[in-house]
């Protein structure tokens, strides 16, 4: 059977949940498909195309049956979708930067988000700058619980705490598992378990709302 792309992105992202991101190369892609390395080239230019691909498949759900109503109701739903597809997989979070920095995907959270934004009334200009901040905030929170929760798996692994904790917490996510509303453990905070910002959800939700509320009060 002819290897096809969307095969390509499929084993890519297989290695990625099983590896992790820097596991990922086209040599280990070729071989999982059992072809040669240029014959990778035939579906993707290169490696920056190809995390573009992945972070597109990641994200290629977001807007599924989006909800109707006041902006920032959609606005938070998206935001929480985004960080869903995210911890979905392995170092999506960085995958998905890498693909926005570089340029490789098609952009359409960004694009999302600041439709929402310019739906509320909000210039085109303005909503793409605050859609951006918000995707940054998505990114980088991600991005970090990601990785805390792989030094947690490697500490705990190897029976020694993580850096800056006493003790593994009990019911940390593990990487590409985590789905917002699932309980987690308080990983980089200090806050206790009996705390409202106890979970990464909760915090993430937080910060979420500050962005949110300051869109509200520009809006007034």
């Amino acid at each position: 059977m002819a290897l096809t792309r969307s095969d390509v992105v499929d084993a890519a992202i297989r290695i990625l949940d099983e590896y992790g991101l820097g596991d990922l190369t086209m040599r280990r892609l070729a071989a999982s498909l059992g072809v040669q390395p240029g014959a990778l080239y035939w579906h993707v230019a290169n490696k920056q195309a190809l995390l573009g691909a992945v972070a597109d498949r990641i994200l290629e759900h977001l807007d599924d049956d989006m909800p109707t109503g006041d902006w920032d109701l959609r606005f938070n739903e998206l935001a929480h979708r985004l960080r869903a597809a995210l911890l979905a997989h392995r170092d999506g979070a960085e995958v998905v930067a890498a693909a926005h920095s570089l340029r490789t995907g098609q952009g359409g959270t960004l694009a999302l988000l600041s439709q929402v934004l310019a739906d509320a009334g909000f210039t085109p200009a303005e909503a793409e700058l605050a859609a951006l901040a918000v995707l940054h905030y998505v990114l980088g929170h991600t991005a970090d619980e990601q990785g805390h929760a792989q030094s947690e798996t490697l500490a705990r692994t190897a029976g020694t705490p993580a850096a800056g904790d006493t003790a593994s917490p009990a019911g940390l996510a593990t990487p590409g598992t985590a789905t917002p509303g699932t309980p987690e453990g308080a990983a980089g905070g200090p806050q206790t378990s009996d705390s409202p910002l106890a979970g990464e959800t909760a915090r993430f939700g937080f910060g979420l709302s500050v962005f949110v509320d300051g869109l509200r009060a520009r809006l007034t």
